[in-house]
């Protein structure tokens, strides 16, 4: 072993706590980056080959009723290899134990196509059970999250109502489509009260009158055939069986919550790991700044002795690369309980084919490539003064700083101050650079914590807004057909109900300028109370009696104001083109959508006074019997629960959101950790002769060690007013990052977490603090004044 591999080992002996505490930081930033991006290609590459194997379409579109021989017009359309053509109806379903229906979509099944292996486009993998079989008993399958969801089993019995028809199904097993990754009745998926059914295609077309016809088809391309040309040309075919407009993948709504899901951790994945490793970085620079300066007798004796500056240089570099490789390999080994840990709780969420950790050569190299440029470039300056001393010079001890008073001081502010005080403040003062180095990195410590604890905050807002402003009642009904205003009568004749308000929302297409969307409009009424528009600065919006309401993401994609004239296509009934004013745009979280009064909505459609929605509000002590009276309604498509919904909304989040800020929690306490127990190891080892002196001349231990610790408790309540602000701006740059195109959710941070991050941080502090002050209790008074540099 050479003499500067001796002297390295004896180096991380001595500077073991140090280097435990910096490998920590690059261990969690190497986590971060390693874990989540194994995640994310573990999820990518499982998702690619579920839609592969499973042929997922590239163009859906649904419509009102199309006949079947058009199925081979689309297959003629230029570019489109397959066509699947479907009929699928949403319905109650009256699961056994439960009060309140759910919803299911039931698609109709080609047997003998399962049962011989040939399914086309958006097939089924069966996960449990068997395949239905035509008989006297109508046997189903149903979506395995659902099934999961509520712990339903092949064998077990359900009862729905099919076009008005009570049937009794059976279930025979369970099954994943890629179509249906994630199911949702509108735009949040909600896996206990929506399923997707799948039976017999022969009597479920015969329930619902749609022999010879279909309401959804779904079309392949072949590779390199741009989707917009497509969709135009599918539009074209179906507008006058009234098509709701065709969307690619990227419009799809499951595939579109898998890819946000993965744009995520993306930038989970590169944000927070950029964080620690900028922290390691830091603090690396900082004790090898101080290895230099303490070692100048040792530098000198090796370069008189005949040592290059490129090996000296060299070996403070391995001491770098050493720390950045503990924790490289620390990370590694992290990123393995972090990943699998996270793919467990995606695996419940996502039911492709198989689901396996996978981790990439490439993150392993690239991780450690990073550490390694980021250990390299914390040490140049260390590195650099290296090269820059000369033997002569490094022989003698460093010239004192230059003295002088303070800001304070000159300001005539020092006379309020103890001399304690004045010494921190000087102390502060000679090194500015690096407080503010220690005061950014204890700020990034508390914006970590809140940027984790953010989303449950977040959350909560969404809940309030969604399930308490918005809709203010407690049940949503559709109807198979639209029916007469006058069913508000009929309703309110059902059990508990005490109001209820019919609304309408139908399919169009809306376009200014060249631009267009395909949405939905909404009409409620101009009281309406139970089911409202909601402006995230205003509160409720009434509906004026005339023009239309843009949300602001539609708005922004049109690029339309309040006064244009925008043009509305009718998508379903009368498909009529009408041109209306934009007289408001509200600041909604969901959607690009439209919002009128219904009665103006229904004078612009011109198909009569129908509608088929209606909000309600239920007594909820007459709940049970309302639920018995609905289930036995036939005119009852589907029904929303908000009770429910809400109940599996906040369960799933805070479970998920839960874990995630409570690693968030753990990794900014261990960056805390790491940045003030170094910076008062350092602190200490440079005013070690300084404090010894003292302790010689009267002063006690606590005394001695306020002086020490009193820098870093100033820097540490400087750094939590900046953190909390760099908190929100951490926080509305990943809210940035990961923004759809059709979700607008504002950054909301409450007082609370504002505060518990500061506690958190400053608990850390003191832990750190009272380790350094075992450290100086156990000071050598004797040896530490024997040398003065």
């Amino acid at each position: 072993m050479s003499t500067l591999h001796t002297k390295l080992w004896r180096d991380l002996t001595r500077l073991r706590a140090q280097v435990l505490t910096i490998a920590m930081v690059v261990a969690i930033g190497v986590a971060g980056f390693v874990g989540m991006f194994a995640v994310h290609e573990s999820l990518k590459g499982s998702r690619d080959a579920f839609y592969r194997d499973n042929r997922l379409a590239d163009v859906f579109v649904g419509v009102k009723r199309a006949p079947r021989h058009l199925g081979e017009r689309l297959a003629a359309i230029h570019g489109v290899a397959d066509v699947k053509l479907d009929v699928l109806f949403d319905a109650q379903v009256d699961l056994p134990g439960v009060i309140p229906p759910v919803t299911g979509r039931f698609i109709a099944l080609d047997l003998s196509a399962a049962h011989a292996g040939r399914q086309g486009l958006n097939a089924l993998t069966l996960k449990h059970g068997r395949w239905p079989e035509r008989g006297s008993e109508l046997e189903a399958l149903v979506s395995d999250r659902f099934a999961a969801a509520r712990q339903l089993q092949p064998g077990d019995e359900v009862h729905a109502i099919l076009n008005g028809r009570r049937e009794r199904l059976r279930i025979v097993g369970t099954a994943v489509t890629p179509e249906y990754v994630f199911a949702a009745q509108a735009s949040a998926p909600d896996d206990t009260s929506f399923g997707i059914w799948w039976i017999d295609g022969q009597r479920l077309t015969e329930q619902f009158d749609m022999e010879g016809a279909f309401n959804q088809a779904s079309l392949s391309l072949y590779a390199g055939v741009p989707v917009a040309s497509v969709r135009a040309e599918v539009d074209r075919l179906l507008a006058a069986y009234g098509s709701v407009g065709a969307v690619g993948r990227d419009g799809q709504l499951s595939t579109k919550i898998v890819d946000d899901e993965l744009s995520q951790l993306k930038v989970m994945g590169t944000v927070l790991p950029a964080i620690f490793l900028a922290v390691a970085m830091f603090i690396l620079n900082v004790v090898l700044s101080r290895q230099v300066a303490t070692q100048r007798s040792q530098i000198a004796a090796l370069k008189a002795l005949g040592y290059p500056d490129g090996a000296i240089a060299w070996h403070y570099t391995q001491l770098a690369l050493v720390i950045a490789g503990l924790g490289v390999l620390a990370g590694l080994a992290l990123s393995e309980f972090i990943g699998r840990g996270m793919l467990s709780l995606y695996d419940e969420v996502f039911r492709f084919n198989g689901l396996a950790y996978v981790m990439s050569p490439w993150l392993l190299l690239a991780s450690g490539l990073i550490a390694a440029l980021a250990a390299t470039a914390g040490t140049w300056t260390a590195i650099r003064s290296v090269v820059r001393l000369h033997p002569a010079q490094a022989m003698l001890p460093p010239a004192p700083p230059l003295y002088s008073k303070t800001l304070v001081e000159r300001l005539g502010l020092g006379r309020f101050l103890s001399t304690g005080a004045r010494m921190v403040v000087r102390q502060v003062e000679r090194r500015p650079l690096r407080a503010a180095f220690t005061v950014t990195g204890i700020a990034l410590a508390v914006a970590l914590q809140i940027s984790g604890a953010f989303w449950l905050d977040a959350i909560a807002h969404i809940a309030d807004v969604q399930f308490r402003q918005v809709q203010q009642g407690d049940v949503l009904v559709n109807f198979r057909h639209p029916v007469p205003r006058t069913v508000v009568q009929d309703l309110l004749r059902l059990p508990g109900v005490i109001r209820a308000e019919p609304y309408r929302t139908e399919p169009v297409k809306v376009s200014l300028r060249g631009r267009s969307e395909d949405t939905a409009l909404s009409g409620y009424r101009g009281d309406a109370q139970l089911l409202r528009v909601v402006d995230e600065t205003r509160g409720a919006v009434a509906m004026p009696a005339h023009g239309v309401v843009l949300s602001a993401l539609l708005a922004e994609s049109l690029g339309a104001r309040v006064g244009d004239r925008i043009t509305l296509d009718f998508r379903l009934w009368n498909r009529r083109q009408v041109q209306v004013e934009v007289v408001d745009v509200v600041h909604t979280m969901f959607g690009k959508l439209l919002f009128m009064n219904l009665d103006a909505m229904n004078r612009l459609a011109g198909d009569g006074d129908g509608v088929a929605d209606a909000a309600l509000q239920v007594d909820a002590a007459a709940m049970t019997a309302f639920w018995t009276a609905v289930k036995n309604a036939p005119t009852i498509a589907s029904v929303f629960d908000k009770a429910g919904s809400y109940e599996a909304f906040d369960q799933r989040t805070q479970k998920n959101m839960g874990i995630f800020s409570g690693i968030l929690t753990v990794f900014a306490i261990a960056m805390a950790v790491g940045i003030i127990y170094n910076a008062a190891r350092i602190s200490l080892s440079e005013r070690a002769w300084e404090l010894a002196s003292l302790r010689v001349l009267g002063m006690t231990r606590a005394e001695v060690s306020v002086l020490l610790l009193a820098e870093l408790g100033a820097e540490l309540l400087i750094a939590l007013p900046i953190g909390a602000g760099l908190g929100f701006g951490l926080a509305s740059a990943m809210m940035a990052l990961m923004a759809s195109d059709a979700i607008d959710f504002p950054v909301v941070i409450e007082p609370s977490t504002y505060a518990s991050a500061a506690l958190i941080v400053l608990a850390a502090g003191v832990a750190s603090a009272l380790l350094v002050r075992r450290q100086i209790d156990r000071l050598d008074l004797v040896s530490v004044l024997k040398v003065r540099e």
